[in-house]
């Protein structure tokens, strides 16, 4: 079963760039989108020309913002949007797919925003996000992937001496965030199956930063130990343009 996670930075932009090429190249049983910036009739309306899959939104309250969205071929077996957290579940972040062996959680991360305003705000979702997929993971495994916006690791980002605990998303307190998901029991599959490998799964759209391969690795398939065993494929679709972010996906057998 093939799981692709990307953030394609607009649903409507990207469609008009080669979106639905990109997808035929990719074949994913699950393609799990973030940052669609379109409410729930936008998103159906813009992928009508795509077949062969179940289509799930969860839109931000906010128009033109955030949100998530799940192309799945086979029916899942329930979907749910968002955590039952109020103070969380408006800007469309969290989708979750039960399938007969795992859920599937789709997740766009905060950003802690310019000058880190809304860090404390994004300590507060990591810790109950991990508590959310905790509580699914009483009930089968789990698998997490989306837009987590850290970087985790030196390895993870081009400069990491010039924006840690100054840049969103490399901070010590995100990182931290990562590690307790970690340590909870959540593998980086990346990382598991390419653990020296340097790779990114996005750049600024500034000073050329994606030719000159200046990225950062935020985009992850996390899961439950018990799916490791399970792990077939990691990828990182670096050729795949449409959006600042690329492709990332898990093949699990």
């Amino acid at each position: 079963m093939k799981l692709v996670s990307w953030n394609v930075n607009g649903i409507r932009a990207v469609m008009g760039k080669e979106f639905a090429e990109s997808l035929a190249l990719m074949q994913p049983d699950v393609l799990c989108l973030q940052e669609t910036k379109a409410q729930d009739d936008q998103v159906i309306e813009a992928l009508e020309s795509i077949s062969g899959y179940h289509i799930y939104s969860n839109s931000a309250v906010k128009k033109g913002y955030s949100g998530t969205a799940i192309l799945s071929r086979e029916k899942p077996l329930a979907v749910e949007a968002d955590m039952g957290i109020e103070e969380h579940d408006q800007e469309g972040r969290v989708l979750c797919a039960e399938y007969p062996d795992f859920y599937l959680v789709t997740v766009y991360t905060p950003n802690s925003a310019n000058e880190l305003k809304r860090l404390p705000y994004r300590q507060q979702w990591d810790v109950d996000f991990l508590n959310y997929i905790k509580q699914l993971e009483k009930t089968k495994p789990v698998v997490v992937c989306g837009d987590l916006n850290v970087a985790h690791r030196e390895i993870d980002i081009a400069r990491p001496k010039s924006n840690y605990n100054k840049s969103p998303g490399y901070t010590q307190a995100e990182i931290d965030g990562l590690d307790n998901m970690v340590k909870a029991g959540f593998v980086d599959s990346f990382r598991y199956q390419h653990p020296d490998e340097v790779k990114y799964s996005w750049w600024s759209y500034r000073a050329g930063a994606r030719a000159k391969n200046i990225g950062w690795r935020i985009d992850y398939f996390m899961t439950s130990e018990a799916l490791v065993g399970c792990y077939d494929k990691t990828e990182i679709y670096n050729e795949i343009l449409g959006s600042d972010h690329c492709p990332v996906s898990l093949t699990l057998k």
